[in-house]
């Protein structure tokens, strides 16, 4: 069973709720409250924000454009469309607009997918080879891409419910440990068992591009033995459930950055999110940061994973959340 499930099945008996999940993938159930009052789930998405909120957090170009507006700090940055949609559109962006804009803003660059999640296809470019192999994949799957501003800076995650910070997180990309010994290739099976081990299930993707193009720029291939103790990273995007780690910061996030956080999930219309900050240290005060994006159904089963304390924070949260659904 998927951990957040069971995670909802165990926190709904506390407070005597009732959870029928469907059998065959176990990742969307019917809660009812023993008030009488019900619910539904699907994996991470419960009715703990509204739709419209929810819907606009998804979209990755919108919900940047509002929180420019109210004055956050997020990555300069502009969509671009498949031929299917420019066909709809009076002033069309295609993929070679999209490399226009990319020279203008200069290599590095991010190129995302418009409304994918887990961090798919995030991939940071520098050519214009590498602009095109990426851009086409994201609109074989996707009716738009975004490109915009590299920014460096360790990447963190803020988990708020109504005004309260429930954790928060560094998140550090998919990486190998030499033992002067093995290859890559095997440090990477080795990295998997333990994720299989430790009860996350994520299965790293050996075939993704974006591994192999990272291995190369460092000169670096499946077959390179890497010595004791060096550190191979394999992704830039730090997304947990592209095999990243996390450094929990819940009990050291600076007031400065649990209040950010805090005004732009209400900013934003939600209750639960997750806020995506890059930043040097989350636990000074702010000096400057720029805000990626937010979540309004964040994924925190590999979070939950990675230790007890952790596990429990999750557990927190989802009671919280159904005592408000129960409650309101």
């Amino acid at each position: 069973m998927p951990l957040i499930t069971s995670i909802l099945q165990k926190v709904a008996s506390q407070i005597e709720a009732v959870i029928l999940v469907e059998p065959e993938y176990e990742l969307v159930g019917h809660i009812t409250f023993k008030n009488g009052k019900k619910s539904c789930f699907s994996t991470t998405k419960l009715n703990i924000n509204g739709f419209g909120s929810a819907s606009l957090a998804k979209d990755k170009a919108f919900s940047n454009f509002f929180l420019r507006q109210f004055g956050y700090n997020v990555p300069e940055g502009q969509t671009f469309f498949n031929e299917q949609i420019c066909n709809k559109l009076s002033n069309p962006r295609n993929i070679d607009d999209g490399f226009n804009y990319a020279q203008k803003l200069g290599f590095p660059l991010i190129v995302k997918p418009l409304n994918l999640s887990q961090g798919i296809l995030v991939t940071k470019i520098d050519n214009q080879v590498e602009y095109y192999e990426v851009a086409e994949k994201i609109l074989a799957k996707n009716s738009g891409l975004i490109v915009e501003r590299f920014c460096s800076g360790n990447d963190y995650r803020v988990v708020v419910l109504d005004h309260e910070i429930m954790a928060a997180y560094q998140r550090i990309p998919l990486s190998i440990t030499g033992d002067g010994k093995s290859n890559i290739l095997e440090l990477i099976h080795h990295k998997q068992e333990k994720f299989v081990k430790d009860g996350r299930r994520k299965i790293i993707d050996f075939n993704d591009f974006r591994i192999h193009q990272k291995l190369q720029k460092q000169n670096l291939s499946f077959d390179s033995i890497i010595p004791q103790n060096k550190i191979v990273y394999l992704l830039d995007n730090a997304n947990l459930s592209s095999g990243g780690e996390s450094i929990d910061c819940t009990e050291t996030i600076h007031p400065d950055f649990q209040q950010l956080s805090i005004n732009i999930t209400k900013d934003m219309g939600l209750r639960l999110a997750g806020v995506d900050i890059i930043t040097s240290d989350i636990t000074q005060p702010i000096v400057d940061y720029t805000l990626l994006e937010v979540n309004g159904s964040p994924g925190l089963s590999n979070y939950a994973a990675s230790g007890e304390m952790q596990a429990k924070k999750v557990e927190n949260l989802y009671l919280k959340v159904l005592q408000a659904l129960e409650n309101d």
